[in-house]
């Protein structure tokens, strides 16, 4: 069955629904009408984002000033993220968005840097790293070879594209759905709403979050579970003061007893958080857990999230497509939740510019692909977890010994067996950040490469400790964090 689409509906007014919203009246302008709706009683998920490099495309291909987005929403650079208490209690690392030298060969960094034993973590070899340990930051120019993504307040990043949305052309429609009337084919027709308004369309994004109010409700559409290696599924999520005129330019996540907390530094205040297990802990106590970690007031009661990870099977089904949580979730100890949505949206795009109606085929093809970028995440996710020493709570002995999905055992076994950081497609993280992490948890191969011998011990000590000194003499030249935020913003 082919269809064309001429009148676009988004269900849900959050990050997924605006940013979908934005999208669709830039890049359809003239080819279809665009229509959110939301209901007014109905708050937005968002905490407090942390996001992953792509989001400075996203925003560029809107044509958005980075200055005026991160006025707009107190937003603040971010390089990495900074993983404590994961490998054993005591000792942590960074995963920050740059390269940590050749890969394969006798060049390999990575691989002369532990036949040396040199002094120090693998990260010291990486610009952004050492610029997160140092808290400085600096826009990469054309020579430098390592990018940064933003933390933002995701309320105020809804509200800046909610405006840019409709001076494009967007409408906004606030109503409480009450009924979805079906097609004969068995897709959507409308959304009733309570006042008696009916919105017709001829496609519709869901975008109504953990609800999943069409794909996961109109269309019974089955949900896959994850949580046999994800086991969270709960968050607390609570606000500070911000202390001090330091803004780290990194996220901070923080293994604990039974889940992890996150730690988001904005402009104005902390974003604090505390995903948890609720097999492993009680919710009172990770509550607890949470408050006491806070490095300022709280500027508001913890709220509680209760989520499944996991994705529904299928993302598009009839003239529905889900983006963002409806489709599902995975916890964000990545910050992928708005990578997930950008590459929904980006998918959905791809297939509405093609030119021609679209067919079953051409839904076939986002399913599975949506399907493999959530698997692909998924896998990178449960690294993290898998390589952990911890033995001392439920929750680390669980993961530990739990058994892994094929996809993610295969990749670490080649990385064990032979040091080949080996990709699929659909990866949401590159060789550097699987590297990052395997560096991190001291997830070294078996054997050591023999072509490394192929440069002595000595030169490639030396060529370390150059690199090493250059780097850290860079870092030294660049301003603090805070201090380039304000230029920015002034």
């Amino acid at each position: 069955m082919s269809q064309k689409f001429d009148r676009i509906v988004v269900v849900g007014g959050g990050s997924a629904g605006w940013m979908t919203a934005a999208v669709l009246a830039t890049g359809l302008k003239g080819r279809a009408t665009v229509e959110l709706v939301e209901a007014e009683d109905v708050g937005i998920i968002g905490v407090g984002e942390a996001t992953l490099p792509g989001i400075r495309n996203f925003n560029q291909s809107l044509g958005i000033d980075e200055a005026e987005f991160l006025r707009a929403t107190n937003g603040s650079f971010k390089l990495g993220i900074r993983f404590c208490d994961w490998l054993e209690v005591g000792q942590d690392y960074f995963h920050t968005f740059g390269p940590l030298g050749n890969l394969s060969g006798s060049q390999a960094l990575w691989g002369q840097h532990r036949r040396v034993k040199q002094d120090g973590p693998l990260g010291l070899q990486c610009v952004p790293t050492v610029m997160a340990m140092k808290g400085r930051f600096k826009r990469p120019d054309e020579r430098s070879q390592f990018n940064y993504a933003y933390h933002f307040d995701a309320t105020q990043y809804v509200a800046f594209l909610r405006r840019l949305a409709m001076q494009r052309g967007a409408r906004h429609t606030v109503g409480h759905i009450v009924d979805v009337p079906r097609r004969a084919d068995g897709g959507v027709a409308a959304l009733q709403l309570a006042d008696g308004r009916r919105i017709e369309g001829d496609l519709f994004i869901d975008c109504s979050g953990f609800r999943s109010l069409l794909l996961g409700g109109a269309l019974a559409e089955p949900f896959v579970d994850f949580s046999h290696w994800l086991p969270v599924d709960a968050a607390w999520a609570c606000p500070c003061e911000r202390s001090g005129e330091e803004i780290l330019p990194y996220t901070v996540a923080t293994a604990l007893e039974g889940g992890w907390a996150w730690r988001i530094p904005l402009q104005n205040r902390t974003g604090h958080g505390h995903v948890f297990s609720s097999r492993f802990i009680d919710v009172e106590r990770a509550r607890d857990q949470l408050m006491a970690r806070l490095d300022g007031k709280a500027l508001a009661e913890p709220r509680l999230l209760r989520f499944t990870t996991g994705h529904r099977r299928r993302f598009w089904v009839h003239n529905v497509v889900a983006i963002g949580l409806s489709s599902g979730f995975l916890e964000p100890l990545e910050s992928t939740s708005i990578y997930l949505i950008q590459d929904g949206i980006g998918r959905l795009m791809a297939a509405l510019l093609a030119g021609r109606p679209l067919s079953d085929s051409d839904r076939a093809t986002f399913n599975i692909g949506s399907t493999r970028r959530y698997e692909r995440t998924r896998d990178f996710v449960i690294q993290h977890y898998c390589l952990t020493r911890r033995r001392d709570s439920e929750l680390w002995r669980h993961v530990s010994t739990m058994e892994l999905p094929e996809t993610l055992a295969f990749k670490l076994e080649l990385w064990r067996r032979f040091g080949v950081l080996h990709a699929y497609d659909e990866e949401c993280a590159d060789a550097n950040s699987w590297l990052a992490i395997h560096a991190g948890m001291e997830h070294w191969p078996d054997r050591e490469d023999p072509v490394l011998a192929e440069i002595s011990r000595e030169r490639a000590q030396q060529a370390l400790q150059g690199r090493r000194a250059a780097i850290a003499a860079s870092v030294e030249h660049m301003p603090a964090h805070h201090v380039l935020l304000k230029q920015v913003l002034s």
